[in-house]
């Protein structure tokens, strides 16, 4: 068994200790922990501890045993990696909504929390932009209709021996340029609206159905489609809230965990005892420099909305360590570049051993060599 003190961290020395000084390794540990409550001054002084055969040995009773804390060696199948988490929009389910043409705001028909189908519509502009395009598909339209007249004309002075067949063909032309106009004119309005008509009236719709979960505009506001763009915030962000991306910074030793279709589950602190089953769907190529992580996004479902976007959590997967055993890394010492722990043999009895470590966490090791199970 290890023995370690409870808030002592892995300690790191600059070179590796003779065996007449290693008590002086567990000791100092204990000295730097006794100093918290110190035995009142008429308190006898306690017998010191031992070195014997590379054994450290306290007496029976010694006061300094209950400063430090022992920890069976177990098996090291797998390990909980727990990695920062942040929840955000789905983005395959979110939609931001941006102005196509210049207008103001006459009419808000859609709030935060309200759901909208897909088409319905989020507000009402005034854009006399929207007007001008809806003109061009009217006079496309006339144009075309136009054009076809003078083109069966011109064929029916063809079959009659009066007109040219280059005028024929010449107005023939002329139809296919002027419906070409018609298509685009009227596809660039039907995107918006009602291709008919020319009334200046743009309404802002929702291509996907949700819910209303961002609103950046009011009542006479006036809005400009060169507003949109990176930085700064759509009129109308509407979203599925049955489903949200995880966003988790994992370190560069848990790469391999981080696979495509990974498992993990999700824990919220405002939501204890709550836990939430998520999947990887991208792993970053590429290292946060700042950081030294790797980005990874996952997908959670959230079908009774209990998790919101932007709450932390934390993200917890397992991960395949094969064969050693697993101790605390509060256990483990590092003398030069060797690894060691305090095995304790009897009761107020520790020997240092040497191990070789195969995965070093924040909370526990695993040693891959020096030490058996129990």
């Amino acid at each position: 068994m290890h023995a370690h003190l409870k808030t002592h961290a892995r300690t790191t020395l600059p070179a590796r200790l003779p065996a007449r000084l290693l008590s002086s390794l567990l000791a100092a540990m204990v000295v730097l922990a006794a100093c918290k409550e110190a035995p009142p001054a008429s308190a006898p002084e306690p017998a010191a501890p031992i070195l014997q055969d590379r054994q450290l040995r306290f007496p029976t009773n010694h006061p300094q045993l209950a400063l430090l804390e022992t920890a069976p060696a177990t098996a090291g199948t797998s390990v909980a990696l727990e990695l920062p988490a942040r929840l955000v929009w789905n983005e395959e389910r979110t939609q931001r909504v941006y102005p196509a043409f210049a207008g103001r705001v006459t009419a808000i028909t859609s709030d935060i929390g309200q759901t909208v189908l897909p088409g319905g519509t989020l507000a009402m502009l005034a854009s006399p932009d929207y007007g001008a395009a809806q003109a061009d598909a009217a006079k496309a339209r006339a144009d075309a209709d136009f054009t076809r007249k003078v083109a069966a004309r011109q064929h029916e002075l063809l079959e009659a021996g009066v007109a040219a067949r280059k005028d024929a063909e010449q107005a023939d032309a002329d139809v296919a340029r002027a419906q070409a106009e018609l298509s685009r004119t009227t596809a660039r309005v039907s995107l918006y609206g009602a291709a008919a008509g020319v009334d200046q009236k743009l309404a802002l719709r929702a291509s996907l159905g949700g819910i209303v979960v961002e609103r950046n505009l009011n009542p006479g506001q006036e809005v400009r489609p060169d507003q949109a763009g990176p930085g700064v915030p759509a009129l109308f962000v509407v979203s599925d809230p049955g489903s949200l991306w995880v966003q988790i910074d994992a370190r560069e030793a848990d790469a391999a965990s981080m696979q495509r279709g990974a498992i993990f589950v999700l824990e919220a602190p405002t939501l204890p005892g709550l836990r939430f089953e998520g999947r990887v769907t991208a792993v970053s190529d590429a290292i946060d420099p700042s950081t030294r992580t790797i980005k990874v996004r996952g997908v959670v479902a959230n079908p009774k909305r209990q998790l919101r976007a932007e709450m932390l959590a934390t993200a917890r997967f397992e991960r395949s360590l094969g064969s050693g055993v697993m101790v605390p890394s509060s256990a483990v010492w590092l003398i030069g570049k060797q690894h060691g722990v305090f095995v304790q043999s009897a009761p107020g009895v520790f020997e240092p051993r040497d191990v070789g470590v195969g995965w070093l966490g924040p909370q526990q090791v695993l040693v891959a060599s020096g030490l058996e199970v129990g």
